[in-house]
């Protein structure tokens, strides 16, 4: 999963029917384990974008989505937020919020 900027994001929305952000800090174990998780998601979905940013960098965006924890994935159909995940549960769980 690559690090995107807040610029290659919106970039991503305004290319792809549906995007994926996923925001996390370094120190957060619940992180790690859904980094992993989004690992398999990326590689049975490699057309969908996936990226990733520190939220201790993008303090606005932050602020802007009201993010209230991390690990938070934000999903986007057609440039709308249509969802902002805080529970990953599971692999099978991501891949049907992310499969187009």
């Amino acid at each position: 999963m690559e690090e995107w900027t807040i610029q290659q994001w919106e970039q991503k929305l305004s290319e792809n029917k549906i995007v994926a952000f996923y925001l996390y800090t370094p120190m957060c174990g619940t992180c790690a384990v859904a980094s992993k998780m989004l690992s398999v998601v990326e590689e049975v979905l490699p057309d969908t974008p996936i990226g990733k940013a520190n939220i201790n960098f993008i303090e606005q965006l932050a602020m802007d989505y009201k993010i209230e924890s991390v690990p938070c994935l934000l999903i986007h159909h057609n440039g709308k937020l249509t969802d902002k995940i805080y529970a990953f549960q599971s692999v099978p769980f991501l891949y049907e919020k992310l499969k187009i």
